[in-house]
């Protein structure tokens, strides 16, 4: 997943880079809606993968992610089934609310300095748990590859799979193809398209084939019960507490607290900008948005309370509508992104600094607001 997820996420945030628009500030702004209307000329489609894009992002991922913190807390004594994910939730909710309503702009940096950190942080504990169990990885490989292959799972029912289940969370762990990415790669300054496309295709290597790896292995050589009860979050706890004992599960709580919140704050971005598309690419009145994260903030409080299973079934739903509308317009400009590619490589091989014109892949300039 994270090799196609590569290839796909170059082709996606490349086209956004081609047909992105500037709005009047000179901000920069795009995504797979304006190269499904510019490119293809399909407005309703662009306008469908938008209100699939909100489902998604303001309603089926805030779901999971609320769920998913919330769950990291089941393994203190202190947590109580009924109360705990009511305050967890609402603590979440406030604190998403009140940066988004226009406060907390101190909160966001922060955490922006804070994430990276504890991104690495959490590689190099990842690292010591698996040397600390080298003796296992290799019975480690032989579980991973003996259930991904296990074909009378597969033929006994192909949605229920391992296979199947790791392309659905290698998907959700990096969403090249779901067409989210894009929204945020269109508002990139650049000289050339492609250079925000090879960005955005390490970043699928850092977090699927570095992360997730990562996780999966210091998982499974730790040793400790897999069962349902103790899947997702708290089964990472206490793989991490094998090793680190009580600081484990803390550790793990802070990186999810941190990770989760700049999250939400990065959906509802994503969420904003469908909403300008769907508005004639202009911001919605404060009234109404006002009311939206309203309701955004109520979706993130119940996602503390929703059982893990219904969490994950509407992420996969919103998500799928997206992915079976962004993949295949992407492969249909696809070529587009390919030209663009071997006009970067060339300018590189002449040891310059790529430049991108419209008319030197041959594109019509009608389409184009930019690149001239």
């Amino acid at each position: 997943m994270c090799i196609i997820g590569a290839s796909s996420a170059f082709i996606e945030s490349t086209l956004a880079q081609i047909f992105k628009q500037r709005d009047e500030k000179g901000h920069y702004f795009g995504g797979p809606a304006y190269y499904i209307e510019k490119a293809l000329r399909l407005p309703v489609v662009a306008g469908v993968f938008c209100v699939f894009l909100i489902a998604t992002y303001a309603f089926g991922f805030n779901l999971l992610c609320s769920y998913n913190l919330q769950s990291s807390f089941q393994t203190y004594s202190f947590y109580d089934a009924t109360w705990t994910p009511v305050i967890v939730g609402a603590v979440l909710a406030v604190a998403v609310g009140f940066c988004v309503m226009g406060g907390g702009s101190r909160i966001v940096k922060l955490t922006e300095k804070v994430v990276p950190v504890m991104g690495i942080a959490y590689v190099l504990v990842s690292l010591i748990i698996i040397f600390a169990h080298v003796g296992n990885i290799p019975e480690t490989f032989r579980v991973i590859f003996e259930d991904a292959f296990n074909f009378r799972a597969i033929f006994g029912g192909l949605s229920g799979s391992c296979l199947i289940l790791g392309v659905k969370r290698g998907l959700y762990s990096n969403e090249a193809g779901v067409g989210s990415a894009p929204n945020a790669s269109a508002a990139a300054d650049v000289t050339h398209p492609v250079k925000q496309g090879l960005v955005q295709t390490i970043s699928v290597y850092i977090d699927t084939m570095l992360l997730c790896t990562a996780t999966a292995l210091m998982c499974l050589s730790s040793g400790v019960v897999r069962t349902e009860k103790v899947s997702g979050a708290p089964y990472v706890q206490n793989a991490v507490s094998t090793i680190f004992g009580d600081f484990g599960p803390i550790f793990i709580t802070l990186a999810m607290v941190l990770f989760a919140f700049t999250t939400l704050i990065g959906n509802l971005y994503y969420v904003d900008n469908a909403l300008a598309y769907l508005n004639h690419k202009k911001k919605p009145s404060k009234r109404f948005m006002t009311v939206f994260y309203i309701f955004c903030v109520a979706i993130i409080f119940v996602g503390a309370l929703v059982p893990m299973n219904f969490a994950w079934t509407m992420a996969d739903i919103t998500m799928g509508g997206m992915t079976l509308i962004n993949i295949p317009c992407c492969v249909i400009l696809s070529g587009i992104a390919i030209k663009a590619l071997k006009d970067f490589e060339q300018q590189k091989k002449r040891k310059l600094n790529p430049t991108f014109h419209a008319k030197n892949i041959g594109l019509d300039s009608s389409k184009v607001q930019l690149w001239k």
